[in-house]
């Protein structure tokens, strides 16, 4: 049955092979507690958790060029409430590289501003991080704070009720965004882009600028590092330095010779 299940994915609803293996591994970890609750079950259970998961491609990360975010960014009227709200949070999303549940769960009070203005995040596995915020994002904030007012809850991001936004709400206003993006950055209609792809854009552009890996591990609050790595994989630029750095077929390598100052500096010594 769970065979069937797990094809009729594939051939009816035409899933593609990571979800067929993100239900499985649901299913896995239901009969994984029945062979604990249930050893009668021991049997059937055995043979459920032995169907092995669907191998893959392992696709490189997408992410956005400066360029293209920065056309999502000045993409927002700002002579709407709604639009100040909207370049706040896509402002904040960059910035940081927030996962979505993160930052519609957001409050006011997790905002500090000063000489060092950061958010305090509640992360996966309960973990808290700081991250700081530019001086741009900052401002933006403040001036949707204040003029958002105090309100119970004090919720960063409202919807149109005051209540938090759902991760379907925060994709509908980067689908706003990147349609009137598009006038201006016309690579935005070949791209597939969602919030994640922002949290992706944050750390590729962290990795270009020279940040460390594990700067950028803590910055995203990545449990393992490894994680992080595949921003490494997708960054074409590291590859093409490296490629600079070697002597193309055919040549000679070129051989260091000193000159004679440094000759004379180290037979001193």
């Amino acid at each position: 049955m769970i065979l069937r299940f797990l094809e009729s994915l594939e051939q009816q609803r035409h899933n593609q092979a990571q979800s067929r293996n993100v239900r499985l591994t649901a299913i896995r970890s239901f009969f994984r507690l029945v062979t604990l609750r249930d050893p009668a079950s021991i049997s059937i259970a055995t043979r459920v958790l032995a169907i092995p998961l669907k191998r893959t491609d392992r696709r490189l990360v997408g992410y956005l060029t400066r360029a293209e975010i920065d056309a999502i960014l000045a993409a927002n009227n700002l002579s709407e409430r709604s639009g100040r709200r909207d370049h706040a949070l896509l402002l904040t999303l960059y910035n940081t590289g927030a996962r979505v549940s993160e930052i519609i769960s957001l409050l006011q009070p997790q905002f500090s501003f000063g000489t060092k203005s950061f958010v305090q995040f509640n992360g996966k596995g309960r973990k808290e991080r700081s991250v700081p915020l530019w001086p741009t994002t900052a401002k933006a904030l403040k001036e949707w704070f204040s003029e958002s007012g105090d309100r119970s809850p004090a919720v960063a991001f409202p919807n149109a009720r005051g209540s938090s936004l759902t991760r379907d709400g925060v994709d509908y206003i980067l689908q706003q965004a990147i349609e009137r993006a598009v006038v201006n950055c016309p690579s935005l209609n070949n791209k597939r882009v969602s919030p994640h792809i922002v949290r992706h854009t944050c750390a590729l552009h962290l990795l270009q600028s020279g940040v460390d890996i594990a700067v950028i591990a803590l910055w995203l609050g990545h449990e393992n590092i490894q994680t992080t790595h595949g921003y490494i994989e997708a960054d074409l630029s590291i590859k093409e330095q490296a490629l600079q750095k070697m002597v193309p077929a055919g040549q000679a390598a070129a051989r260091f010779k000193p000159d004679d100052t440094l000759l004379t500096f180290l037979a001193s010594l």
